[in-house]
């Protein structure tokens, strides 16, 4: 029987997988996709917005050729990471379903069956884009993740948003080739966006390189067209493509599956103890982001990493009592 059964091998999931070693506890990480999976499906030429040093787990240095790295970076630094410390990890590897028992948790997945004293959910929030729910959404145009901008030379782009992620998804495309037009609920460019970035994306609004439409919503989405309103009046556009960077949320599949309540409706927050990060069900914990249901931009990596020990430190001392 495990001791530890860990979802998600993230960098917050890896963080506690290295402190489940550190204690020589009996562990298993399992990951429905690659290793980091969020981050492998991160932009291309995305860069972080914390420096390197936010980003180390383990105490293992992450040394990168700027201060804020790149994701081929990010990646390389987690494989090794994951190799110093021989990591008990699968990947691809799906839950399907958890079963409480009275002193462990049976746990299925799409491979094997285990058994396990406690759990750690840190499955992250990239897995569920926000779905705008608007005719033609389920077009083939329509796309949730960005990755690179080659495929958009020369095709008219909406970028619906106005966070990090469209407005890097916005730059690239545009400078690519693209033909970008923005269309944004808010008055404005997001105040999170990255501050070295925000100027650039300002300017070429300003100048009439990326057209913009603010306090506008999409109201639909055709083959070849795409219709928002804009205060009392619509307007239909021609489009190619359309980039639906409107933010994620995390899997509340797998924590109604593990019996895990949410306590604030609005925003989806499931119950955790702030001094063990255990869940209001006995042995199952949470940690990184999950923790802040559709709160994404709250917890990051640099924040959330010191949940892993948080976390183990109860599990040791729980089998102790």
């Amino acid at each position: 029987m495990l001791d530890v059964l860990i979802i998600g091998a993230g960098p917050i999931g890896l963080a506690c997988g290295i402190e489940a070693t550190k204690h020589k506890l009996n562990y298993l990480i399992i990951e429905k996709g690659v290793l980091v999976n969020s981050l492998y499906h991160y932009p291309d030429n995305m860069t972080f917005f914390s420096t390197s040093e936010k980003l180390e787990i383990g105490g293992v240095p992450f040394v990168s050729n700027n201060p804020k790295p790149r994701k081929s970076e990010a990646l390389e630094y987690y494989r090794r990471v994951s190799e110093k410390f021989q990591l008990a990890i699968n990947l691809y590897e799906s839950v399907d379903e958890i079963l409480k028992h009275e002193t462990h948790f049976e746990i299925k997945t799409s491979k094997n069956c285990y058994l396990a004293k406690s759990i750690v959910i840190a499955t992250g929030f990239y897995d569920l884009p926000n779905m705008l729910n608007i005719p033609g959404e389920e077009l083939p145009k329509v796309k949730h993740y960005y990755t690179d901008p080659h495929p958009y030379y020369r095709q008219k782009v909406a970028v619906i948003g106005a966070q990090n992620s469209a407005v890097d998804a916005a730059l690239e495309c545009w400078r690519k080739g693209a033909e970008v037009t923005m269309i944004v609920r808010g008055s404005e460019i997001a105040n999170r966006v990255k501050y070295w970035v925000r100027p650039d994306i300002e300017n070429r609004i300003a100048e009439g390189s990326i057209k913009a439409y603010f306090n506008a919503n999409v109201t639909s989405i055709n083959e070849h067209s795409l219709t928002f309103t804009q205060g009392e009046a619509e307007q239909t556009i021609a489009n190619d493509y359309v980039l639906a960077l409107t933010g994620y949320q995390p899997s509340y599949k797998l924590l109604n599956m593990a019996g895990v309540s949410i306590v604030d409706e609005k925003i989806k927050k499931p119950y955790y103890s702030k001094t063990t990060m255990e869940s209001n069900v006995k042995g199952i914990y949470l940690a990184g982001v999950v923790v802040g249901g559709l709160e994404t931009a709250k917890w990051f990596i640099e924040n959330s990493r010191g949940h892993a020990e948080i976390i183990i430190k109860a599990i040791v001392n729980q089998n102790l009592s």
